[in-house]
């Protein structure tokens, strides 16, 4: 289970004042991210990240930190 960061924070960061994002958009963008990440490492031959840390909390992370972004398409 994911403590930190938190889903509050990331539905802040993710969503504008004008526009909020909702959980479930958090969920896309964090599953869309994390597919990515995955299908990123197997094409370079990586099995794993630094420190055994889990491509979700990478993207969550991601998110946070403002690098992932979600789009209305």
């Amino acid at each position: 289970m994911i403590n930190e960061p938190s889903v509050d924070a990331l539905v802040r960061k993710l969503g504008t004042e004008e526009e909020p994002a909702s959980r479930y958009e958090l969920c896309i963008v964090v599953a869309k991210r994390t597919r990515q990440i995955i299908e990123q490492m197997q094409s370079t031959g990586v099995t794993e990240l630094p420190g055994k840390q889990k491509e979700i909390l990478l993207a969550c992370q991601e998110i946070l930190n403002g690098k992932v972004k979600s789009s209305k398409d």
